[in-house]
């Protein structure tokens, strides 16, 4: 299927105010994929904990938090869209999450930063859902590609402003005489409140024009959605697909700050490696949004999974420096341009007036993925005493993610 770029480039006020937030929680994502385990990997080491033990922590809290996320998605998106009140539990979560991710600072052991870690995920993770199933509402099934792309391009960017500050803050802590620990602790804070703050213009401009108007209610309705669910099989395979090869991408994007420090690469170079990743994914993810204008969005899904199944075989043999900034850069290529070509294709093969439920059971299914793609790799590291073991099993993720959504493209969208 080709399609002509039909809309302008030139945003909604509202598509704006839906684009900043993220904006705002991307900053916190930086945070998770590059700050974060290092103090984590600092704290576990003062314990004397082994660093592939570390790495495995880390991994189990990652999994603990999507699970949570996943199994209170669908129940309160189906909530949201009978009652109302994505705009109120959208609010409750960013702040929950924001409150949750200052006081990581004052975490005094490693056990106990990664129990308010958990709990600030799951804040995050679920203020998604209802971020994500606004889309419907906020623009236009024609311009759905570009807005969720401008919105992954500029969560790439603007989150650079507070990660760089927070960096600078944390690297020149002593000559200062701040002090590493209250740097981190305000490294933190920045965060939470760059976070809270681009999260009052969507909610401001937000107003929910689609709603289930339906006559079930509760657990019957989520039963309703499940059985549409398995009975329209082309958004049943893209579900399956998309928990595929996300499983891969979700956790390359968490894990590797982990990975890099186990097979040798120095703190300098993750951060700032990683930091390349944000800004140069800036442009990619504009482009990809483009590009989906001029073509159908399955067949450069299918190029970003092709993609990332190169880049999870180079990591196998992964131990320079040159190497990770290499990876670095093939990660930006693709990184926005798949979650947000997912995103706005599941919205415009699912029902709008069901976004919210359904958006809960994209959660589930992605971050399904996420818990089991960091349960691999956490088992598999401990088992093999390396963690290289995980990433061969998630490499073979993508080619089975890709087969399924080739079968889900031969189905015709219906609602």
């Amino acid at each position: 299927m080709e399609r002509r770029w039909t809309c302008t480039m030139k945003l909604t006020p509202l598509e704006r105010s839906w684009a900043l937030y993220d904006v705002g929680n991307s900053a916190f994502v930086l945070m998770v994929s590059t700050i974060m385990p290092i103090y984590f990997k600092n704290l576990t080491s003062a314990a004397g904990v082994a660093d592939y033990n570390s790495t495995a922590w880390w991994s189990y809290a990652v999994a603990i938090s999507t699970l949570l996320a996943a199994l209170l998605g669908p129940t309160l998106g189906n909530l949201a869209d009978k009652r109302g009140w994505k705009r109120g539990l959208y609010a409750l979560f960013v702040v929950g999450g924001a409150i949750t991710c200052a006081l990581l600072g004052f975490s005094p052991t490693w056990l106990i930063f990664l129990a308010v870690f958990v709990v600030a995920k799951v804040f995050f993770s679920t203020s998604l859902v209802f971020y994500d199933s606004m889309l419907p509402d906020v623009t236009t099934a024609e311009r759905v590609d570009m807005v969720s792309s401008t919105g992954y391009a500029w969560g790439y960017l603007g989150s650079c402003i507070p990660f760089v500050a927070c960096l600078v803050l944390v690297l020149t802590a002593e000559q200062t005489g701040i002090g590493t620990m209250r740097a981190i602790i305000l490294a933190f804070l920045i965060t939470a409140v760059w976070w809270a703050v681009l999260s009052v213009p969507l909610y401001g401009r937000y107003r929910q024009t689609h709603r289930n108007t339906g006559e079930l209610a509760g657990m019957r309705e989520l039963g309703q959605v499940v059985r549409e669910i398995i009975q329209h099989k082309k958004i049943r395979l893209y579900l399956l697909a998309y928990f595929f090869y996300i499983d891969g991408v979700f956790t390359i994007i968490e894990m590797a700050t982990s990975y890099g420090k186990d097979v040798g690469i120095g703190d300098t170079d993750l951060v700032l490696a990683l930091l390349l990743t944000q800004v140069v994914a800036f442009p990619f993810a504009i482009l990809f949004g483009r590009l989906a204008g001029k073509f159908a969005t399955e067949s450069l899904l299918q190029i970003c999974i092709a993609g990332y199944f190169f880049i999870a075989v180079f990591a196998l043999q992964l131990d320079k420096a040159w190497e990770f900034w290499f990876l670095a850069v093939c990660v930006a290529v693709f990184q926005g341009a798949i979650q947000a070509l997912s995103r706005s294709y599941f919205a415009r093969i699912i029902p709008a007036e069901k976004s919210g439920a359904y958006f809960g059971f994209y959660d589930i299914f992605g971050k399904g993925a996420s818990f089991f793609g960091a349960v691999v790799l956490g088992v598999a590291t401990q088992i093999f005493s390396t963690s290289r073991a995980g990433v061969v099993a998630l490499a073979l993720l993508f080619p089975l993610g890709l087969w399924l959504l080739r079968k889900s493209m031969k189905i015709p969208v219906k609602m």
